[in-house]
């Protein structure tokens, strides 16, 4: 009886978490988004990487192939572009956010550096993932 109990309180404490409306997911995304601009312009990598989740498994998926790893893909963007010439000034210019589940949504757009070395653009899919409260990515596929 007593497992029946703790049952009932289990799936009614699970049914009854609400789930965060549409609305403030996108918005914190978009939050997340805003401040990556912002770092890459100042050529703040570091700064950059925190809308990224610190994990060792997290996948980069470019022209160059797969990089697995917060710190990798820190490494790799410092290695590309170590000076404000190559960082420039970052642009997204977002086509879609769309939710996977109540606590992960993809993100399809497009990238544009304006750079003393010449422009790129290009495109990106990523994933973000709701992590402690916070919204970080979690994959990223970028060309």
């Amino acid at each position: 009886m007593r497992a029946i109990k703790i049952m009932v309180i289990l799936i009614c404490f699970t049914a009854c978490q609400t789930p965060i409306p549409k609305t403030d997911a996108v918005a914190a995304i978009k939050k997340v988004l805003k401040a990556q601009e912002q770092a890459w312009s100042n050529n703040d990598l570091e700064g950059f990487m925190q809308g990224y989740l610190k994990s060792d498994s997290i996948p980069y998926f470019g022209s160059s192939g797969v990089t697995y790893g917060w710190q990798n893909m820190l490494d790799r963007y410092k290695k590309g572009y170590p000076t404000t010439a190559e960082t420039g000034t970052l642009k997204f210019t977002i086509a879609n956010i769309s939710p996977i589940s109540d606590d992960a949504y993809w993100v399809m757009g497009e990238y544009h550096l304006t750079r003393e070395v010449g422009n790129a653009n290009g495109t990106f899919m990523i994933v973000f993932k709701r992590v402690d409260g916070e919204w970080r990515i979690v994959g990223d596929h970028s060309c």
